[in-house]
């Protein structure tokens, strides 16, 4: 478990943007998760995708490690941002698109 938590850190310190979602940005398996890769790819940015039912550890290692209950999770910079709510309402006010600036560029 520490392992897998350690990958965790990794991932979210050596990428820029990274989304922790059911199924994958191109297959999303949940609302939430589609409705946040739709919002990253509206602003423009690539984003490492993590899905989070490859492994049934993952799940509650990630609660821990983020400290938040639901799925999906978002890291900017290392900087653990929230879910899919919070997206939806950082991305209407504005906010989410500061955030990843300078990390735009289109999507693959």
């Amino acid at each position: 478990m520490e392992d897998l938590k350690q990958q965790m850190q990794d991932l979210v310190t050596l990428n820029p943007v990274v989304l922790f979602m059911k199924g994958t940005k191109s297959f999303p398996t949940c609302g939430f998760s589609g409705r946040a890769a739709q919002i990253l790819k509206a602003c423009g940015v690539n984003f490492v995708d993590v899905n989070v039912l490859a492994d049934p550890e993952i799940v509650p290692v990630l609660r821990d490690f983020a400290n938040w209950p639901t799925i999906p999770v978002l890291y900017i910079n290392g900087e653990f941002i929230g879910g899919a709510d919070i997206m939806t309402e950082m991305y209407q006010n504005g906010e989410l698109q500061q955030k990843l600036a300078g990390l735009t560029r289109a999507v693959a």
